[in-house]
């Protein structure tokens, strides 16, 4: 008895583990506090040009990949890539929600090599990003 509760207790943890995705997460206290202290990050953001007129996190890379489903809109990841190569630093994906875009950005760094270890997504995306600097 005490088998099957253990097998199934694993099993239901892996289960969840598997359709909820292995992303890693970063506040957005801790990127806001990072860019003060002016601590190395490389911020990639992937929102529409609207959107990152409208505010950004100071330092961000441009890219205009949202919704990042298309080879094309894939391909403007490419412009972070040598500023990523560059630095050993973390790497935060910055989108409208933090959701899907950002999760398939994150992906595909991923596949061009980006250690899994560097990257983050901004928890709540520029939507939830409280310490949002205009553009000039």
């Amino acid at each position: 008895m005490l088998k099957n509760i253990i097998f199934a207790a694993t099993f239901a943890l892996i289960a969840t583990t598997s359709l909820a995705g292995d992303y890693n997460y970063i506040e957005p206290a801790d990127v806001s506090s990072r860019v003060e202290m002016g601590e190395e990050q490389v911020l990639v953001d992937i929102c529409e040009p609207a959107q990152f007129a409208e505010g950004h996190v100071p330092g961000s890379i441009e890219t205009n990949a949202y919704p990042v489903k298309s080879a094309e809109e894939r391909a403007r990841l490419d412009k972070a890539l040598a500023e990523i190569e560059k630095s050993e630093a973390d790497v935060v994906v910055v989108c409208p929600r933090g959701k899907g875009g950002a999760k398939r950005a994150y992906d595909y760094l991923k596949e061009r090599g980006v250690e899994e270890s560097r990257l983050k997504i901004l928890i709540g995306g520029m939507d939830g990003y409280p310490y949002r600097k205009e553009s000039k």
